[in-house]
């Protein structure tokens, strides 16, 4: 169907894909971590990562060898925030951005609406 030589022509793969409402895209990514239910990490470096968008809906393909290791505790404070149910810092941001709000203004707000972005900013604004 695709003639010899093993394998399809990338640029004839490519202009069906676009055909089929499949767009793909290459990410440079330096590192992908996937971490499981289990507690452990598949970390890959220098990773192929692929994203393809197919009707709206998001794939990524990453291709590598992954090295194993348990997951490690987050020293994180971001992570300690959310883990405890504070807001994280970065809705506040958004909040902020959105309507001028002060941090605190922002903050209380999103407390207010069970940390619900899109409530806090109707709120302030």
């Amino acid at each position: 169907m695709f003639g010899g030589g093993g394998g399809m022509n990338p640029r004839k793969m490519k202009q069906m894909m676009k055909q089929m409402g499949i767009d793909v895209e290459e990410i440079d990514a330096e590192e992908v971590v996937i971490k499981t239910a289990d507690g452990r990490e598949l970390v890959f470096d220098d990773a192929d990562v692929t994203q393809m968008d197919a009707r709206g809906q998001q794939t990524y393909q990453v291709i590598g060898d992954p090295e194993e290791r348990e997951a490690t505790a987050s020293g994180g404070d971001a992570d300690d925030e959310e883990a405890a149910g504070a807001i994280p810092e970065s809705d506040v941001e958004i909040v902020v951005q959105r309507t001028g709000a002060t941090p605190e203004e922002a903050r209380a707000a999103l407390e207010g609406a069970d940390g619900d972005l899109a409530t806090a900013i109707d709120v302030l604004e």
